[in-house]
């Protein structure tokens, strides 16, 4: 019961996974030739904290339909996160431009963020 919970939580999800370096890179250009705002997660499977934070993530994203979410393991992209040193790392766009950035967990901090750049 709990995976299909699980799934049917997903389905109205408006976030895409980067699952390699290919498809981060694909998303990143996608990103810097748009002009709608979007967010990045960065983060890993063996990560506690990101762990905790992944569900908000994805509750968040239906909240803020108009914010591009992505979700990129750093360990599946290992080649395009090597600027990442701290695990969960969320990075804001905006015409663009990398905008603001945020370290560590707390789903209302997460919140304001999106709401300011949103």
């Amino acid at each position: 019961m709990r995976k299909q919970e699980s799934e049917e939580a997903n389905r109205n999800v408006n976030m895409e996974t980067a699952t390699s370096d290919q498809s981060l890179i694909t998303i990143l250009d996608d990103i810097k030739s748009s002009k709608s705002p979007a967010v990045i997660n960065y983060g890993a499977s063996w990560c506690g904290v990101c762990s905790q934070m992944f569900p908000a993530f994805q509750k968040l994203s239906n909240s803020f339909q108009r914010i591009k979410f992505v979700y990129a393991d750093i360990d599946e992209c290992p080649e395009t996160t090597l600027h990442i040193r701290y695990t969960p790392t969320f990075q804001f766009y905006r015409d663009g431009e990398k905008i603001d950035e945020m370290f560590g967990a707390g789903e209302e901090r997460l919140n304001d963020r999106l709401w300011l750049h949103s």
